[in-house]
């Protein structure tokens, strides 16, 4: 059984972890989402962050605890869980790959949550908000089709053209770029909506995870929390102009 540990009010970063448990079909506690009396709630996460537990503390969730193994950091998460169920390349240069996309993954969400908090988490969006129209404006024309470029041309150049973006089946790398597609498409549904002829290999991969009977059945349950303003992919008008 894996222990993940991450907010329970938001999908976040912990939503990419939880989509390799549950496309890898693997047994997992959702620790700040489980009842006090379960040994659930806010209070085990915080005491592990606080160091109360001993041994390593990450900075912050998401992290796993797997058997006495600990792993923080979104992107090796899903790997130690892909590992698991066999959703990582078997070769060197394929996990080194994955490894390599999941992590440029991680860059792009920050850039996300950044169109809205440009100056300071510790400011309220309403605070900087002119700060934000004008790095969304950026990441609108210049990093979002920077990325989906990138991210179709892996496909494009996968040696075995099996339509993902590493190797002959898919891994966790395909479901972070899944689960970033899905917050763009949320957070920024016009831009979107330009960007996306220009990566047709990247929607139809969006599109087949998505028709996975294990991800269509977690997306459908009420494990899988809706975006919200509470989150990294937040839907604000003014950063995504019609």
């Amino acid at each position: 059984m894996i222990d993940l540990y991450y907010w329970p009010t938001i999908p976040g970063r912990g939503e990419y972890v939880r989509l390799v448990l549950e496309a890898g079909g693997l047994a997992y506690r959702d620790v700040a989402r489980l009842p006090v009396e379960e040994g659930g709630g806010i209070e085990p996460m915080a005491a592990i962050i606080e160091g109360r537990k001993g041994g390593f503390v990450p900075f912050a969730p998401p992290f796993i605890v797997d058997g006495g193994l600990l792993v923080s950091q979104t992107a090796l998460c899903c790997a130690h869980v892909a590992r698991r169920c066999g959703l990582v390349p078997t070769d060197p240069a394929g996990e080194a790959a994955a490894l390599s996309i999941a992590l440029t993954v991680m860059d792009l969400v920050s850039e996300v949550h950044d169109t809205h908090h440009p100056i300071a988490v510790s400011l309220r969006y309403e605070d900087q908000i002119d700060e934000a129209r004008r790095r969304a404006a950026d990441f609108r024309a210049n990093r979002l089709p920077k990325f989906l470029s990138w991210s179709d041309n892996l496909i494009e150049n996968n040696e075995h053209d099996s339509g993902w973006l590493v190797g002959r089946t898919m891994t966790y790398a395909d479901l972070a770029l899944f689960q970033t597609c899905r917050g763009l498409d949320h957070a920024f549904p016009n831009a979107m909506e330009t960007a996306w002829p220009e990566a047709p290999k990247v929607k139809a991969l969006a599109r087949a995870i998505g028709d996975l009977a294990s991800i269509a059945a977690y997306l459908a349950s009420p494990r899988a929390l809706p975006f919200n303003e509470d989150g990294i992919f937040r839907r604000y008008r003014d950063l995504d102009p019609a």
